[in-house]
């Protein structure tokens, strides 16, 4: 089983033209175990789902797709939402109202340990900053990289706008990939983490922290990969593209299907990939990324869809 921590959010995105928003299940988290459980891996998600009628809406979109909420928590505080804005190429850009929601809450009892049969525990975007549940999502996280019995993996999914202090929060994240086994980044978060440098230069410097494999996504410029021993580049998929909301967290759950599928999901097996099967990788989490893209909001591919763009 993987396991999925962090925030359940929702986005409420342009519709029908005008000043119009829709109301979308969304959240960094929430679309990565949406995506597992769309490609056919067991999957759970550690969360605290709103009472109100958006936390419902969330939770019943996690169970609609498969996500098993056995460990996750409700809570009577409001859910958190995101306001989304979309330029002229369908980039996304987001507000967000987080102040008193539910998702940061947690307590020390919620966040004790992983579900039995966990392999894989990943996390990342906000819930890894935000008091005051930050906290222990870290120590979360150190127990679990001590241990060595699950994959920990992390997307940091900056959001530079609701961080008021942007030093302490680079320096937290900086923290928690030395617990990570696994980093998956896109370019604007490694600029915002090492200020200056390329995204070589800043993937080095997260295998210099220890991480066994770095991912850097770079949109329309495709994806890179490093090992201590091996590194890869591979294109973007040529779509159309109707908006990028979710498509990093598309990639995300692409990456980690894949790393299931090649038995590499592993804290050692992870970094030991050659340069053919980390190729395979990416290709398979740019396929999945790059369908996401094709159509509008956090939506996307399951496992039958995938199956019949590559058998074409």
């Amino acid at each position: 089983m993987l396991t999925v921590l962090g925030e359940a959010v929702i986005d409420l995105a342009p519709s029908g033209g005008g000043d119009l928003l829709a109301a979308h299940p969304g959240g960094s988290p929430l679309n990565v175990a949406v995506g597992l459980a769309r490609l056919g891996r067991p999957t759970a998600m550690l969360a605290r789902f709103s009472r109100t009628s958006f936390g419902h809406r969330l939770r019943a979109h996690a169970e609609a797709n498969g996500v098993d909420l056995t460990w996750a928590v409700a809570d009577d505080r409001p859910a958190t939402l995101a306001v989304v804005a979309l330029d002229a190429t369908g980039a996304a850009s987001y507000d967000f109202y987080l102040d008193g929601t539910a998702d940061w809450h947690w307590a020390p009892h919620e966040l004790d340990g992983v579900p039995a049969g966990t392999r894989v525990l990943h996390t990342g975007s906000l819930a890894t900053l935000l008091p005051p549940g930050a906290d222990l999502l870290a120590d979360l996280l150190a127990r679990e990289h001590a241990a060595g019995r699950v994959l920990v993996s992390l997307d940091p999914n900056v959001r530079p706008a609701v961080l008021a202090d942007p030093d302490a929060a680079r320096a937290r994240l900086l923290t928690l990939a030395r617990h990570a086994h696994l980093v998956k980044a896109s370019d604007e978060d490694l600029a915002w983490l090492f200020p200056g440098a390329s995204v070589e230069e800043a993937v080095d410097r997260l295998l210099d922290l220890g991480v066994r494999l770095v991912v850097a996504t770079r949109g329309a410029a495709g994806s890179y990969a490093a090992t201590a021993d091996v590194s890869v580049a591979r294109p973007a998929r040529r779509v159309a593209v109707a908006d990028t909301v979710g498509a990093g967290d598309a990639f995300t759950a692409g990456l980690l299907d894949a790393l299931v599928e090649a038995d590499a999901a592993a804290p050692a097996a992870v970094g030991a990939l050659d340069w053919a099967r980390l190729g395979a990788v990416l290709d398979h989490a740019t396929l999945v990324a790059g369908m996401t893209c094709e159509r509008p909001g956090a939506d996307p591919p399951r496992c039958d869809e995938l199956a019949n763009v590559v058998d074409a």
